[in-house]
């Protein structure tokens, strides 16, 4: 219950800090006599516009830090699981690559921000669906390795793509949105967007929660695994189906944004152990609030906002280093 406890407590308090904190800071005492307000009823005293700045400016992109960062997460804990390698992230099936083409064939024809997330959604979907088809076509080798080679070919494959697009784009006004959507970024979610989609999040995690214990036999491999009467085969189309909806779901909102399916549950892992049933809820714990807390220095350390997708990277780059390092000694 520590391993919970300690992750939930942080993450409150950086939903305070970040309600508080950013260019129109909010004093202690007017954000709790805002949120008193809220729970009971009653004027809070306080000026309409730290209302507005709390209730419809920073909380929807509090709200869609901690939907993201958890999604990914799980998504992340699952393809590791699944793939039985600590160093395997959401992106290794090609769903971010995908995302991203469809989200810039939607910037270059001018679609609304619906028909680009929507683009998104189905890109980072087919491209999934596509990999696992040429894996399922390719029969008598290791299911494990067909799919990650066939997930590094699509991801150069969709990357190419999007390059093309970026080459033909409007270098004035499609270029920029395009490059800044490739970037991550929370700036313009909305409480409707993140009705939109939530449903998508939490269909992918059912499945993970309900067969979390048949998740544990999975990363035993796949012979132990149909030894102890597992049906590999369609566990992991159902997984793999899980992780990719949440994924694109949440991709599809935020933009493109790095290692946090790859570093967040290794640290669950550390703190809560490699049981699904106790890695997962760590993880999104984690997740939720290791991105909330991005956010809010993308938002606060400069006079421009930082794109989150760069702060990611710096933050991201460092613990992989770190991670190959330790992988490599435990090897030997």
């Amino acid at each position: 219950m520590l391993a919970l406890a300690l992750p939930l407590l942080a993450l409150l308090l950086l939903f305070l800090g970040s309600l508080a904190l950013g260019k129109f800071p909010v004093s202690p005492h007017d954000l709790l006599a805002v949120l008193w307000s809220k729970l009971t009823g009653a004027p809070s005293g306080v000026s309409a516009a730290v209302e507005t700045v709390v209730w419809q400016i920073r909380l929807p992109r509090i709200a869609a830090a901690v939907l993201v960062g958890a999604a990914l997460a799980a998504a992340g804990s699952t393809y590791q699981g699944l793939f039985r390698n600590p160093l395997v992230s959401p992106d290794i099936l090609g769903v971010a690559a995908g995302a991203g083409l469809g989200a810039v064939v939607g910037i270059f024809f001018s679609l609304s921000a619906v028909g680009v997330q929507a683009l998104a959604f189905l890109g980072g979907i087919g491209a999934v669906l596509a990999v696992y088809l040429t894996g399922a076509a390719m029969r008598g080798r290791d299911p494990i390795l067909v799919l990650v080679l066939a997930g590094v070919a699509m991801g150069t494959l969709l990357g190419a793509a999007i390059s093309l697009v970026k080459v033909l784009a409007d270098p004035y006004n499609q270029l920029p949105a395009i490059t800044f959507w490739l970037l991550g970024s929370l700036t313009a979610i909305t409480l409707p967007d993140l009705r939109a989609v939530l449903p998508a999040v939490l269909i992918g995690l059912v499945p993970l929660y309900l067969l979390r214990w048949r998740m544990n036999l999975m990363t035993l491999g796949d012979e132990e695994a149909r030894a102890l009467g597992v049906e590999t085969r369609m566990l992991r189309i159902l997984f793999i189906a899980a992780a990719t909806l949440m994924t694109s779901a949440a991709v599809s909102v935020s933009g493109i944004i790095g290692w946090i399916g790859l570093i967040i549950p290794h640290a669950a892992r550390l703190i809560a152990g490699p049981e699904f049933s106790r890695l997962l809820p760590a993880a999104m714990l984690l997740g939720a609030g290791y991105l909330l807390a991005v956010d809010t220095l993308a938002r606060t350390m400069a006079e421009i906002e930082v794109p989150i997708g760069i702060l990611t990277a710096f933050i991201g780059a460092p613990f992989f280093l770190w991670l190959l390092a330790t992988a490599r000694r435990g090897w030997q």
